[in-house]
């Protein structure tokens, strides 16, 4: 996760989650599962739905903005699902500037033949492979949801299941400060600036090229 703080914003850039990788074990109300994200799956959603919302943590009562506001920007590449967004609300700006802010995740609903259910070797638990599914939000997570908030899968609206993905806690935070303060701006304004160079006159060498070669002036 890269973190770009400035005066009245914050950017951040980073993984919302991988493809083709099986997740850490996830917790539904039925057991542990693990889930793994098919290449095109983030592609597939984004196609459908051009206003994903962002939130803080998984919290609807915290949008931060969406695709349609202009300050979230989300593709799919040979990774996984990349995000960029800009984010103005003070609580996030200040998490940004302690360092609290730790990954992304993602909510998202099944899709009908978007799911191959299987068994994983390593782990013996129920697979769930992704080849598709309705994105509805990615989160900012911040140290409030780390380590412990992992992915789960929660009722909601009449009988469709909303998932939580897997936390992507980066550990490889890195924080840029661009903000510019009032004691900046006025040394940027002092420093001297750089005299244009005098033009050479030439003449005088001329006239010695002339002299050497016994020429008349």
């Amino acid at each position: 996760m890269e973190i770009k703080l400035r005066n009245d914003s914050v950017e951040i850039t980073g993984y919302v989650n991988s493809i083709e990788r099986n997740s850490k074990p996830l917790w539904s109300r039925l057991g542990q599962f693990i889930e793994r994200i098919l290449k095109g799956a983030f592609s597939n959603a984004l196609s459908r739905n051009d206003n994903v919302l962002l939130l803080l943590n998984h919290d609807g009562s915290r949008v931060l903005g969406s695709q349609k506001q202009g300050n979230l920007e989300l593709e799919e590449d040979s990774i996984g699902l990349r995000a960029r967004a800009i984010v103005t609300d003070p609580e996030v700006i200040e998490s940004a500037r302690r360092g609290d802010l730790v990954g992304w995740s993602f909510g998202f609903y099944d899709v009908p033949n978007g799911v191959e259910n299987g068994i994983d070797t390593d782990t013996n638990l129920p697979l769930r492979k992704l080849r598709d599914l309705d994105l509805r939000e990615v989160s900012i997570l911040d140290r409030t949801k780390s380590p412990a908030y992992e992915g789960t899968l929660i009722m909601a609206r009449d009988d469709e299941v909303r998932y939580i993905g897997e936390s992507l806690i980066d550990e490889d935070v890195t924080v840029t400060d661009e903000t510019v303060t009032e004691e900046t701006a006025e040394a940027v304004a002092e420093e001297p600036q750089q005299a244009e160079p005098e033009a050479i006159d030439y003449s005088i060498y001329e006239g010695w090229i002339k002299e050497m070669k016994g020429e008349q002036s």
